[in-house]
């Protein structure tokens, strides 16, 4: 049997890390600060992606690709976007290697040095928004809604697989616009998709808001955000959707011919989501058994185990439960490997995450039932073998829900107002009382005065950042936890990723 994993209360990073590798979600690389995404880890991000994409396209968006590398100069045209990107940035010099004269493999052709540098694409803005210039000229090709699925590079200096990782996979939307308006509504609309696709695929709960001015992404007028809570009382932003305004149009002097015949810029959107989501879905739901997947994003949602060793009749029984459950549209797999026992088969489908297990014995088939487990709550049940396949249909509808109430609940019950600092460090804190040594407190609602020097300081001294202003948001006067200044609504901080 292998060993078993950390528990959470020991060490929530190492638990998370074991996870990683012994679910086969991803390895670390021989190149720094990159992983290896295992077939297990990326059919969970086919199916992410296959979901994001089919409603991106729902929202009448279609897909394109730019190219990977940057010209240096394009990085220069956005002030806020260059300096926001530039300690992150992986610069190409030049073009060719050359065997080394004294014999030590290959070298730099000291004569191929570029012309320009180029940059491994951090994000896209200015190479799309370049192309842009080329396809927009009147109002009749607006709007442009245009998503890329891509990787991309930032010279991470402290990586964590898939939440932090010097290259790693997303989506990036960039769309352009006749009005403000209709570029404002589109960036809502994305934050909106990302928030129904971690409710509804992911069960993780968000709160939808909107970024500070510091924490805004570079280049933009808004950044419009949803946090998730992970189970150490942490932060994870997962997923952004920004109103560009004009500055990447005058930036690249994208213009387009309005219906009154006069030359306007356009107005723009950037949205992304990452394979980072992998990390919040892990730190979601799973547990010291291993990891948990959601049913609607599991790549297999049921296994099926003989007892004690595969056979003619349980295999033939085995082959009329898929059948059924295939015929509903359920993703199954028969574990008929004789090399290991059923209880080891248990321990390791437990541990990768399958949300139903099916076990089959002889007895069972005597009595024309089968056993079926659920991953999230490790109950148990005997069902008519006829019956199976409706069962377990109603059974993965209710495990996505139940994942999702319970880490709502979970979330909701670890929001904490307070009303001055010293209530503010002790809860930020975790004020002890966690079973997770390295507690992250949770989100704490405060009122901030809304300077960028007290977030600032407030961060200095706690460690915790303003994670947003949250859309729905009620309006109450209060004075700010630092200052005392007046202010007029709480905002949500926390220790984040």
């Amino acid at each position: 049997m292998a060993k078993a994993i950390t528990q959470r209360k020991d060490n929530y990073s190492q638990w998370y890390l074991d996870i990683v590798k012994r679910a086969g979600l991803a390895d670390h690389s021989k190149v720094k600060g990159c992983m290896v995404i295992k077939p297990t880890g990326f059919a969970i991000w086919e199916n992410m992606r296959d979901e994001l994409d089919r409603m991106f396209k729902e929202t009448g968006h279609v897909n394109a690709y730019f190219p990977l590398f940057i010209p240096k100069s394009f990085l220069s045209r956005e002030a806020q976007h260059v300096e926001g990107f530039a300690k992150e940035c992986a610069v190409i010099t030049h073009h060719r290697l050359m065997n080394d004269p004294n014999g030590n493999g290959v070298v730099v052709d000291p004569d191929a040095k570029l012309e320009e540098e180029l940059i491994v694409r951090p994000t896209s803005e200015t190479i799309i928004w370049d192309t842009y210039k080329d396809w927009i000229n009147s109002y009749r090709d607006l709007p442009l809604l245009i998503n890329q699925w891509a990787n991309v590079v930032r010279w991470e200096m402290r990586t964590r697989l898939f939440l932090r990782t010097t290259e790693f996979l997303w989506q990036e939307g960039h769309t352009a616009h006749a009005t403000r308006e209709e570029a404002m509504e589109e960036a809502l609309q994305m934050q909106r998709v990302y928030a129904e696709f971690a409710e509804e695929y992911m069960a993780m709960p968000v709160v939808k808001g909107i970024k500070t001015a510091n924490e805004r992404f570079a280049g933009a007028d808004e950044t419009f955000t949803i946090e998730a809570l992970m189970q150490d009382g942490k932060a994870l932003q997962a997923g952004t959707s920004h109103f560009l305004g004009q500055n990447f149009a005058k930036a690249f002097d994208v213009k387009f011919l309005n219906k009154e015949n006069q030359q306007e810029y356009v107005w723009a959107t950037s949205w992304g989501v990452s394979t980072r989501l992998l990390g919040g879905l892990i730190m979601t739901h799973s547990d010291d058994d291993g990891l948990v997947i959601p049913p609607k994003l599991a790549p297999t949602q049921v296994v099926i185990v003989p007892i004690p060793k595969p056979g003619p009749e349980i295999g033939e029984a085995a082959e009329k439960v898929m059948k059924a459950l295939r015929g509903r549209g359920i993703r199954v797999k028969f574990d008929d490997d004789e090399k290991n026992r059923p209880g080891f088969k248990f321990a390791e489908h437990e541990m990768k995450g399958i949300p139903v297990r099916i076990g089959i014995g002889k007895r069972d088939l005597e009595k024309g039932q089968v056993e079926i487990a659920r991953r999230d709550t490790k109950e148990k049940t005997f069902v008519p073998i006829d019956e199976a396949a409706a069962y377990i249909e109603n059974l993965l509808a209710e495990i996505q829900n139940n994942l999702f109430e319970r880490a709502k609940q979970f979330r909701d019950d670890n929001i904490t107002k307070v009303d001055n600092f010293d209530d503010f460090k002790e809860a930020v804190s975790g004020n002890g009382n966690a079973e997770i040594e390295s507690w992250g407190g949770g989100f704490v609602s405060a009122h901030w005065d809304g300077t960028t020097e007290t977030e600032l300081k407030i961060k200095e001294l706690t460690k915790a950042t303003i994670r947003c202003i949250p859309l729905d948001n009620e309006k109450e006067e209060g004075q700010c936890v630092l200052t005392g200044k007046p202010s007029g609504q709480r905002v949500l901080f926390a220790k984040a990723y």
